[in-house]
């Protein structure tokens, strides 16, 4: 979400798009202006009064506008994060004075950085709004790599986490159905013969499907991947 129409928007536009970024959309007073600059950019210009909306669909968020009051409030940005279950957001205020309210980084899901935060970097360049801008533009992109990483680390966390809670959900459906065996007069042994033989299928059940899929498919770099998770070392040379 980038909110301003000027020459530092117009910048971060074309930065985030160099880098990768799919969905931009762009606020500001002058529809026609955001328009234009979303234009170029494969992204949505929209007014400010949309900024409520698209807050919470946003990761990133860059500000510069002219404006002498805060774009955004607190409280604003407090609902936004409630609405995205606290998922955080990357903020960069580019304008004096401040478009965002400096309670805002107290919130614990937002990073935000600010002119102050650049001011080391801008200093001697005062004079020239145009290397300015190019400064501020490599701190963003810093930050923004530093704030994907950390995405990107979330996203494993959250994988390991529904794997578990998958295999757990699995194992509780097996040693049930064990428990009934026993209550009606099954063996121990045939018992723990099922309980093993079904969590073995079960576990191994959907890898096998998604692996004999990948070799119809020709995607030998997921076998080698599987390999790696599973701890299998490799038997020479493939031969898929």
């Amino acid at each position: 979400l980038l909110i301003g129409a000027g020459e530092t928007i117009e910048l971060a536009a074309e930065h985030l798009k160099a880098a990768g970024i799919r969905k931009i959309v762009v606020a500001n007073r002058s529809v026609e202006r955001a328009e234009n600059i979303a234009e170029r950019v494969g992204g949505r210009g929209v007014g400010l009064s949309f900024v409520n909306n698209a807050l919470p669909e946003s990761e990133i968020v860059i500000t510069a506008t002219a404006s002498t009051l805060p774009i955004l409030g607190k409280g604003l940005v407090e609902r936004a994060l409630k609405k995205r279950k606290h998922k955080p957001i990357f903020m960069v205020d580019l304008a004096v004075p401040r478009d965002i309210e400096p309670e805002v980084a107290g919130l614990s899901d937002v990073y935000l950085y600010t002119v102050d935060d650049l001011q080391d970097v801008i200093q001697d360049n005062l004079k020239s709004r145009q290397k300015a801008a190019r400064a501020a533009e490599e701190i963003i992109a810093r930050e923004v790599e530093k704030f994907f990483l950390r995405q990107r680390g979330q996203g494993v966390v959250d994988t390991v986490r529904a794997f578990r809670d998958k295999t757990e959900s699995q194992r509780d459906d097996v040693l049930e159905k064990a428990r009934k065996m026993l209550e009606q007069g099954k063996s121990v042994d045939e018992t723990l013969h099922y309980l093993a033989y079904t969590l073995s299928n079960k576990f191994m059940h959907d890898p096998s499907e998604a692996l004999n899929l990948a070799a119809k498919q020709g995607k030998n770099e997921l076998i080698d991947a599987a390999r790696i998770l599973l701890n299998i070392p490799p038997e020479g040379p493939n031969e898929y």
